[in-house]
């Protein structure tokens, strides 16, 4: 039987030759090794058609080419790598590589107080692009945090005073009393409300990095704020967090303004934009406040 050479619609050539910025595959599956585990990831792969003559890529390449990172820790070094086959795959196609990750990282956190401790998961995403001899990596990060409101705590102070006016006038002011009186619903007649808040952090990075400082972000946005949200706890972790929330009251512009400064700070930072959401237990709608450095 004579062998049949299988028809190649890709390589057609177009009659209006039109370029495409990206084109590609989105939501492989991929198994990626960080930081010592294997985790499921997420992949959009693409390359730009630079050649507007050429009816498409070849998108299989693409999908073959991620196998590489399965069998290596994912730095910086294995995405250039991936990206640069991408090209190679694509000689005279092609002169843009595009690669984004998405995947979740578990920390085990202790407790405030207690020797107990939990995991918690974060949603990280890494875009990397390879143009013309240039490459780039950002990594973006959601971490989830506690936030009290100013204003509602300087009212329920306010609140609290006029009931110890109501409740003492006139009266000898005795320690014995009051103290009872402070730790009764009596005398604490209104709380400050307080919501679970979130940060979303991009963070362009330093070309020659040979690591993803993935969990030194994380850890920077979280000793910022002072009141990230807790995993397993004891009453006397969650004490503790009461504390540490009523010494970090903030507004979202004072939560973004905490995490413009920390990131300024990271020296493997060449840009970053940041996005708070404070979600409102007094409204029905969310705080929000954003930020950026030369992004």
């Amino acid at each position: 039987m004579t062998s049949l050479t299988l028809p190649d619609i890709a390589a057609q050539t177009q009659q209006h030759a039109t370029p495409l910025d990206w084109v590609g595959m989105c939501g492989i599956a991929v198994p990626i090794q960080f930081e010592t585990r294997s985790v499921a990831a997420l992949a959009d792969a693409g390359v730009n058609l630079s050649d507007g003559a050429s009816r498409g890529i070849h998108m299989s390449r693409l999908y073959l080419s991620l196998e590489a990172l399965e069998r290596q820790p994912l730095t910086p070094l294995a995405i250039r790598r991936c990206l640069a086959e991408f090209l190679a795959s694509h000689a005279e196609l092609s002169s843009g590589a595009y690669l984004r990750l998405r995947f979740d990282h578990l920390l085990k956190r202790p407790a405030l107080v207690s020797p107990l401790a939990g995991w918690k998961s974060y949603a990280i995403t890494v875009d990397a692009r390879m143009e013309h001899e240039m490459f780039h990596v950002e990594l973006s990060v959601r971490v989830p945090y506690s936030s009290t409101c100013p204003c509602s705590a300087a009212l329920a102070r306010q609140l609290i005073q006029q009931q110890f006016q109501a409740d003492f006038a006139g009266q000898p002011i005795n320690h014995e009393a009051v103290l009872q009186w402070l730790g009764s619903t009596q005398g604490i007649v209104a709380t400050p409300h307080s919501q679970r808040s979130l940060a979303l952090v991009g963070v362009r990075l330093q070309d020659n990095l040979d690591r993803l400082p993935v969990t030194e972000l994380i850890d920077s946005i979280e000793s910022s704020l002072g009141t990230p949200v807790q995993t397993a706890v004891k009453r006397a972790d969650e004490q503790a967090f009461a504390l540490a929330n009523g010494q970090n009251l903030m507004f979202c512009e004072d939560a973004a303004r905490r995490v413009h400064q920390t990131l300024r700070q990271l020296s493997w930072s060449t840009a970053f934009t940041l996005r708070v959401e404070h979600a409102e237990s007094l409204h029905a709608h969310d705080a929000v406040a954003t930020s950026q450095w030369q992004w």
